[in-house]
């Protein structure tokens, strides 16, 4: 049986091919699938910063702003990485600010710390990051979110954050680099003892959800308590089992907070505040199911994978935002999402930088959970909703 959303929202699947007819794109300007790795592209390089980058000695990794748009920026970094390496240009690569054990997670930190850098230094990252590290550097290199155009090529657009970083940087270094779809980077997870905790005492054991409850935007991207509780419930009924739920929300500045909430039908209510970034990259894996508004959580929850545990489903609400620019592009990181969702993916939009979306359209509460349990139950039995 296939779930059917209610009107005016979509499911969308993690790893869609979206003709470049049927959204607003920009041609990339070659054809990517024909062109050898390696082989210069037939478009003019930006010669300043291939100058630049091939006198480096040391990439600094530097974001210190947002960590969904840290996460789905790494692909940049990896791109620039790539370029280095096909050049045979060796250089020392390290990451700096609050996402630095993240980052190395991605594989991206090679070079050993021993080594001793010599050449110019070039700064990849955000502006807030770059202004704190980059001041006596050669090359700063901004990933800015709102910079990259919706890619087409192949007869196929290129819609997901990382992979307009990565095909950006591409053209401006002029040579086909070898990274393919989906560009983002799989975070490696690691032994964990609080992680450990949580199993021994049979918090992880079963039916496990995560639903992501942080958001810098409440008002339009909570998808509350209450409704997370009814979609657990839907589900663990539907099964006929016991479902644990983990309310994961964001750090409030006074550390790490675990509290067992009073049980509900059929669930039981972990609810995690403040838990660092990099043991959520741990845990994630560990759920069975995961569901979160577009926010960093829930990219870092689609990106940890690894070792025996290879991660579950995500699915991401998309009330208001593009569904296809503001998600991974990973095959099991999924999404619901309103018409407006829609129309932003279509037109490659944004409501709040284009300014056209009025403050009264529908947001979280356009997801009824009984619909939402419906796809997550054919996703956690491997169907396709």
């Amino acid at each position: 049986m296939t779930a059917v959303a209610p009107a005016g929202i979509r499911f969308h699947h993690g790893s869609p091919v979206i003709p470049a007819g049927a959204v607003h794109t920009t041609p990339l300007g070659y054809d990517r699938g024909s062109a050898p790795i390696g082989a210069p592209l037939p478009l003019t390089p930006s010669t300043e910063l291939v100058h630049r980058l091939s006198g480096c000695g040391e990439i600094v990794v530097a974001f210190d702003g947002k960590l969904g748009d840290s996460l789905l920026a790494l692909s940049g970094v990896r791109a620039v990485l790539d370029w280095l390496r096909l050049r045979s240009v060796r250089v020392t690569v390290r990451a700096v600010g609050p996402y630095a054990g993240l980052i190395a997670r991605a594989g991206l930190i090679t070079t050993p710390e021993a080594a001793t850098p010599s050449g110019w230094r070039a700064v990849i990252g955000d502006r807030t990051g770059i202004e704190s590290y980059g001041s006596e550097a050669a090359v700063r290199l901004v990933l800015d979110p709102a910079a990259p155009p919706c890619w087409s090529t192949d007869g196929r657009a290129h819609s997901d954050l990382p992979a307009r970083h990565y095909l950006a940087l591409e053209r401006r270094l002029g040579i086909r680099l070898p990274g393919t779809a989906p560009f983002a980077p799989i975070l490696a997870t690691s032994p964990n003892n609080l992680v450990e905790e949580l199993r021994s005492v049979g918090w992880l054991g079963g039916l496990t959800i995560g639903a992501i409850t942080a958001t810098s935007w409440p008002e339009r991207k909570d998808y509350t308590t209450q409704r997370y509780v009814e979609l657990a419930e839907h589900i663990a009924e539907s099964q006929q089992t016991q479902a644990r739920l983990l309310l994961i929300g964001g750090n409030p500045g006074d550390g790490l907070r675990i509290t067992a909430e009073a049980p509900r039908r059929h669930v039981q209510i972990l609810r995690l505040d403040g838990m660092p970034a990099d043991h959520l990259a741990d845990l994630f894996p560990h759920c069975h199911l995961i569901v979160g508004n577009d926010t960093g959580l829930t990219h870092l929850a689609a990106m940890a994978r690894g070792g025996e545990y290879s991660g579950p489903p995500v699915i991401g609400l998309y009330a208001r935002h593009s569904h296809s620019k503001w998600r991974t592009g990973l095959p099991h990181h999924h999404a619901v999402a309103t018409d407006l969702s829609d129309r932003m993916h279509q037109g490659d939009l944004c409501p709040v930088r284009d300014s056209i979306a009025p403050d009264t359209d529908v947001h979280m509460d356009a997801f009824p959970p009984t619909a939402l349990a419906q796809i997550g139950l054919e996703l956690l039995d491997g169907g396709r909703p």
